[in-house]
């Protein structure tokens, strides 16, 4: 067997889109970090081998943006087809070239070393290597959903749901309990132009009748999510258990809808199943503040707001698929996008913990709305920046500034509700013809420049300045009506592309005060938000887009000079 050892600022346990986030963040940030994930693939519950689709808040203009929206964009760009392994590859690609991130993958961590209230180090096996790895940092950021450096560490933890006294919740149970949230297997299908038969394996479950599946919507588009169990099992222990079972009800659920019964689906062919469960909830750290209920329903303003969430407190009862009351969840609402405090990231008891995803700070009904992928890779983001701005300050994690936290994510595109964004200095020095591009507000109508052919951005000072860095948002669309990933594949698919209201291509143009002019031409652009590193001294910069990929208008929101 090989050892091999690390020296890191941060090491990140768990590789979905929470831990990738955060350690993207944190390497951006320019401090070292090492991202242990047990799996051949980045992205959790939405890698290719669970296949959920990523969802966040709900409402018009509250679109996640920042890292998340650029792996979303990268993956329109670099797999128009939408292919599941290619948006693996997506992500993998992000994060093999992120410099001073190191990967391993395949390797699951086992063991942490501590002393005291503080982690040393943490030991992975990677099977198929057969090694052991230990990564020795500063931080530790579990981000791997089931908690599992709190059993290795002694943190304090949650798990189940709390009674509605506790915190004076009115979603929970009366009395507290060890249930939660189950696990699904989704399947996908694929149209065919032809009839395509389906043999159920003898030891699935048979649904002769659509009252054998009260409740639960299985037309050709669903993804199937409601195929869930583990509520009232241990949901960590009995995953392989829940995964058993979750097999047998999804191929009895193809069955019936191909054999049992008129369900349009002659055309149709089973085209992938997931043999690996997608969890919502089990642990849960107890950090330096716990969000509740009523933190959701009061709009989470906290003084320490790095993140939020917006998915309506959607609370799956325990019995999952087994529940035939009704609907096997309950949507409780939400005030449209709520805050997320950094404190809720942070271990109340062990000194150089922290988290980010579905295993923050909150109670049961919280977690609710804060468990979704969106959410959880703008957590994850947060805490990259805090923890690469606690090291690089030397101070402790719970110390930093956080306004200029919060300044440092909202200049990375991390929208936080109610606050604006500070404008450089040198950005309003100048003169400009479009003052909304400087405004600090990066999503809605009223914060757009729109122009045609011809029409262009422009900064001019009364003599020649220095500017380091250009910096661009355009138009993604945040009110796109699909999302990362498809749950089904049509015959004839519909045009899943970069949003037409992007720029592709543009021109950059400084000149300064003799006539001498400096040029950046970009052909090929495909993300929401760009930055350019420049040493330019110059007396006015002008932004001309020339090509959009497929709106009839140019549409900017910002364009600012650092």
């Amino acid at each position: 067997m090989k050892r091999k050892e690390y020296q890191a600022d941060l090491c990140v346990v768990g590789g979905g889109i929470a831990g990738l986030c955060t350690a993207l963040a944190a390497a951006r940030h320019g401090i070292s970090v090492v991202l242990i994930h047990d799996r051949p693939v980045l992205g959790g519950n939405a890698s290719s081998e669970i296949r959920m689709h990523i969802c966040g808040a709900r409402g018009k203009d509250n679109r996640e943006t920042g890292i998340v929206e650029e792996l979303m964009l990268e993956n329109f760009y670099t797999n128009p087809g939408l292919k599941y392994p290619l948006w693996d590859a997506t992500l993998y690609s992000v994060a093999i070239q992120q410099p001073g991130l190191t990967l391993l993958l395949n390797s699951s961590v086992f063991d942490a070393d501590c002393e005291g209230n503080v982690i040393r180090s943490v030991t992975a096996w990677q099977s198929n290597a057969e090694t052991f790895h230990t990564v020795y940092a500063s931080y530790f950021a579990d981000c791997s959903g089931d908690s599992i450096l709190a059993p290795l560490t002694g943190a304090l933890y949650r798990y189940g749901r709390e009674a509605k006294s506790e915190f004076g919740e009115t979603i929970p149970p009366d009395v507290a309990d060890n249930k939660t949230m189950g696990m699904s297997c989704l399947f996908q299908i694929r149209e065919t132009d032809h009839k395509v038969p389906f043999v159920k394996p003898e030891w699935a479950y048979t649904y002769k009748t659509d009252d054998d599946l009260p409740f639960k919507y299985h037309g050709l588009g669903s993804n199937f999510w409601w195929i869930e169990v583990g509520g009232e099992w241990d949901c960590l222990h009995d995953t392989d258990r829940c995964r058993e079972e979750c097999i047998k009800i999804c191929y009895g659920v193809w069955d019936h809808i191909k054999n049992q019964g008129e369900h349009g689906a002659d055309n149709w062919e089973l085209e992938w199943i997931g043999f690996l469960p997608g969890k919502r909830e089990s642990r849960r750290y107890v950090g330096e503040y716990i969000v509740t209920q009523n933190d959701v329903e009061a709009g989470g303003r906290f003084y320490d707001m790095v993140a939020y969430a917006g998915w309506p407190m959607d609370d799956h009862f325990p019995e999952g698929f087994y529940y035939t009351k009704g609907e096997q969840t309950t949507y409780h609402p939400v005030p449209g996008p709520w805050g997320l405090p950094l404190r809720c990231m942070i271990s109340r008891n062990i000194q150089n913990l922290v988290f980010a995803g579905r295993n923050i700070s909150v109670t049961h009904a919280a977690l609710s709305s804060s468990r979704v992928m969106a959410t959880c890779g703008v957590l994850g983001q947060a805490l990259g920046t805090a923890v690469a701005q606690s090291v690089k300050d030397g101070v402790d994690i719970r110390s930093v500034d956080i306004p200029r936290l919060q300044d440092m994510l909202m200049q990375d595109d991390c929208y936080l509700p109610g606050f604006t964004r500070k404008i450089p200095e040198l950005t309003l020095q100048a003169a400009c013809n479009a003052e909304v591009c400087r405004n600090g507000k990066e999503r809605g109508d009223e914060n757009l420049w729109i122009g045609r052919d011809g029409d262009y951005i422009e900064y001019s000072f009364d003599s020649d300045v220095h500017i380091r860095q250009i910096r661009l948002v355009f138009d993604s669309n945040l009110n796109r009506p699909y999302h990362n990933m498809p749950c089904r594949v049509l015959l004839k698919e519909p045009n899943f592309r970069l949003p037409s209201t992007l720029i592709k291509s543009y021109k950059i143009i400084g000149t300064d005060s003799l006539g001498n002019t400096r040029i950046i031409e970009v052909s090929n652009s495909h993300q929401r938000f760009v930055r350019h590193t420049v040493d330019w001294k110059i007396k006015t910069v002008r932004l001309i887009p020339l090509e959009t990929h497929g709106c009839h208008e140019y549409r900017v929101f910002n364009f600012e000079l650092l």
